[in-house]
């Protein structure tokens, strides 16, 4: 069993925790730095949940918080545990030279950007794991196994109500249905490459909080989700906390030759969730764009003034009706309108919910659909 507040830990635990290109932190106060929270702050399948439903604090993680990377590369960064030139590696190869290394696991969230931002959490086993285990075959089992079992709660601790409405109080996903993963699998580590912006929905919502991430503060817990009463109740593998995270401060990274790079290619659609979660941010956060936050998507409101900002989203919402479907908005009297096409920006007030629903482009075997909300400012309020 973890415990993330052990003083006794090795010296080179604490050299990786602190070598980062953001320090560790208290998890009250961890400004452009990450912590480990408690695992009671997450909720999680209690030993009868299949009776009861009902859901538990999580308790202690199974695994050790080891480190935390906050890089950049020109190219998605992939697989950093297979590098030699990897400080995790190279702290490890050096303190074990003769093996016998202890088992790290690595969640690299690849962030759908221009300059391709990595968040990285690094954990490690303390114990070695039992024989038939349910770890034991998450690492031992093909991807079809993991993408049905890892799941990710999500929980937004400060930000601005706009970025914790989209997101929800304690979201929860089975990762590999809703994200692509790539599973990299070596004698003594495991890596989950999650690539953020293969999923239209995340990667609309990551646009639109990019641009606030200097404000947001973040809790992430990995877990192997429990599908049978034996396997109850769930326990967490490892959870993190970054906060306030400035772009500026993240390292650049360039992978060795040993490494190999991993080219994505962009889901049916996303262009246009890129567009939409672009014109988002820059309706929302005027200048985001220019600084670099949100660079890679196409720039629909390329303008500072208001009223053009305005038009150009109207247009994007245009554009999304005739190819999803009608709109919805909650007017100032809390009246909900539903149109066939989109109405005037002048007769938005203050804030407005839009939801659509279109075809869930995650999964072409069903037909199944998804609602994303999200949220918009009237000019007005910007004066």
């Amino acid at each position: 069993m973890a415990k993330h507040d052990d003083n006794d830990e090795p010296e080179w635990i604490r050299r990786i925790k602190s070598e980062g290109a953001v320090p560790l932190l208290e998890p009250d106060n961890c400004p452009n730095g990450w912590a480990s929270p408690s695992g009671d702050i997450f909720k999680v399948r209690g030993p009868e949940y299949f009776t009861t439903k009902l859901k538990v604090p999580a308790g202690e993680y199974l695994l050790k918080p080891l480190g935390f990377d906050w890089i950049k590369s020109s190219s998605k960064i992939s697989e950093v545990l297979k590098d030699p030139n990897n400080r995790i590696r190279k702290v490890l190869d050096n303190e074990f030279p003769e093996g016998n290394q202890p088992f790290v696991w690595a969640f690299n969230l690849q962030l759908p950007s221009k300059e391709n931002y990595s968040a990285i959490a690094y954990f490690v086993a303390t114990e070695p794991c039992l024989e038939g285990s349910l770890i034991d075959q998450f690492i031992k089992g093909g991807d079809g196994l993991r993408n049905s079992r890892l799941k990710l709660i999500a929980n937004i601790v400060k930000g601005p109500w706009l970025v914790r409405t989209a997101v929800g109080e304690q979201a929860i996903c089975v990762i590999g249905r809703a994200l692509s993963c790539k599973y990299c699998v070596g004698e003594k580590f495991l890596e989950v490459d999650i690539d953020v912006g293969s999923s239209v929905v995340a990667n609309a919502i990551v646009h639109l909080a990019f641009g606030y991430i200097t404000s947001l503060t973040v809790d992430l817990a990995f877990l192997i989700e429990s599908q049978t009463d034996a396997e109850l109740p769930e326990r967490i593998l490892g959870a993190f906390r970054f906060s306030e995270l400035n772009p500026d401060s993240a390292q650049s990274f360039e992978a060795s030759s040993a490494a190999i790079p991993i080219t994505s290619s962009t889901p049916p659609g996303i262009s246009f969730w890129k567009s939409l979660g672009q014109g988002f941010t820059n309706l929302l956060h005027p200048g985001a764009s220019e600084a670099g936050a949100v660079a890679d998507a196409p720039q629909v409101n390329g303008t500072s003034d208001h009223a053009d900002n305005v038009e150009n989203t109207k247009s994007t919402f245009d554009a999304g009706h005739r190819r999803f479907c009608s709109i919805e908005w909650v007017n100032a009297t809390n009246e909900l309108i539903r149109v066939d096409e989109p109405g005037s920006f002048e007769d938005f007030k203050h804030i407005i919910m839009l939801r659509t629903v279109v075809n869930d482009l995650r999964d072409c075997n069903k037909d199944s659909t998804f609602s994303l909300s999200l949220f918009v400012l009237h000019a007005d309020s910007f004066s």
